[in-house]
């Protein structure tokens, strides 16, 4: 009877082991008590709200859709902005680490470097990071390694530069306007002094470390400068109507680093589309959600560029636009 008895115990725990298992199995397939297959969950999180970026993440929304995977309905995505805060970045970053979701989007630099700080295992696409080696995003551009990949939004300061001495010929000294704490400005900064030195020009710094700064940097500048050149920036972007309104009352043209950056008042950039940048990156998320390794897919430098002119800036600063830069240029107003 012991025996028989022990026989029986032994077979009950083994059942009880089987069905555990067979359980927890079940409830990783499954999204509550209705049996329904569990949602793909995407975190996207955004340094700041401007417009360059605004548009990026609404244009990797709508490709993911394009492309079957859709809000509410196969995958759930969770959106959230750090205001422009370090602290709210970690917070956000630990969040969607610790409810272990299945892919990461962080958009702009400061994103991508909270992200990838808290976690080696989720997949994390980054989205306009200039300088994404010098960043310490990836390990390289062709094949970045680890669980990290994404697209840059890298523009040459030369080609601006070399654009802002065709519409306002005779700069001598530029004004270089940025936050020093962005490592994508800091990237493109040195490539405007690298320009500036081999042409025999003067760069005078203005640096900001928050929105409230910009209209003091450009009263700084003004009576120094014969032009304004700001980078892809988030600070500054943050507050470009300010600068806009600032520069035209000096009589400064603005060149920037992004299309909205002209929307908002600036004056003239040479520059990427932040639609097909967002496009870019849904499509790197869409091969990863595919089971790509992240590490595997070379970061997408975008290599088609416009011209873009703000209209209304360039009238009240009385600049008349040449007719061979009017044929391939993007008005803005």
């Amino acid at each position: 009877m012991k025996k028989l008895l022990s026989s029986i115990l032994t077979i009950v725990i083994a059942l009880s082991v089987i069905f555990a298992a067979t359980g927890c199995s079940q409830r990783s397939e499954t999204n509550g008590e209705n049996g329904t297959k569990a949602k793909i969950t995407i975190g996207i999180v955004q340094i700041v709200e401007h417009p360059s970026l605004n548009t990026i993440r609404e244009s990797i929304i709508k490709e993911l859709e394009a492309n079957g995977y859709k809000d509410g309905e196969n995958i759930a995505i969770d959106y959230q902005n750090a205001q422009n805060d370090q602290s709210n970045l970690k917070t956000i970053s630990q969040k969607f680490v610790r409810n272990n979701y299945d892919l990461i989007i962080a958009i702009a630099t400061p994103s991508a470097q909270s992200v990838i700080n808290e976690t080696d295992d989720i997949p994390v696409i980054f989205s306009a990071c200039t300088d994404p080696i010098g960043a310490g995003l990836v390990q390289s551009l062709e094949k970045p390694g680890a669980n990290v990949t994404g697209t840059s939004d890298k523009v040459s300061a030369e080609m601006i530069m070399n654009l802002a001495d065709k519409l306002t010929p005779g700069i001598k000294n530029i004004g270089a306007l940025y936050n020093a704490g962005e490592a994508n400005s800091v990237s493109v900064i040195n490539d405007l002094k690298n320009y500036a030195a081999q042409k025999g020009l003067n760069v005078v710094e203005a640096t900001v470390t928050s929105t409230a700064d910009v209209s003091q940097a450009v009263s700084s500048l003004t009576g120094k400068v014969d032009a304004i050149f700001t980078p892809i920036d988030n600070t500054v972007a943050s507050a470009m109507p300010v600068l806009a309104d600032a520069a035209l009352e000096a009589k400064l043209p603005v060149y920037v680093g992004a299309d909205s950056m002209v929307k908002d008042g600036g004056f003239a950039t040479y520059g990427i589309n932040y639609e097909i940048l967002g496009q870019e990156t849904a499509k790197m998320a869409i091969e990863v959600l595919g089971g790509k390794n992240p590490g595997d897919i070379p970061v997408k430098q975008m290599t088609d560029m416009d011209i873009y002119i703000n209209e209304n800036t360039a009238s009240k600063l009385g600049i008349t636009i040449p007719e061979d830069i009017l044929t391939d240029a993007i008005l803005l107003k």
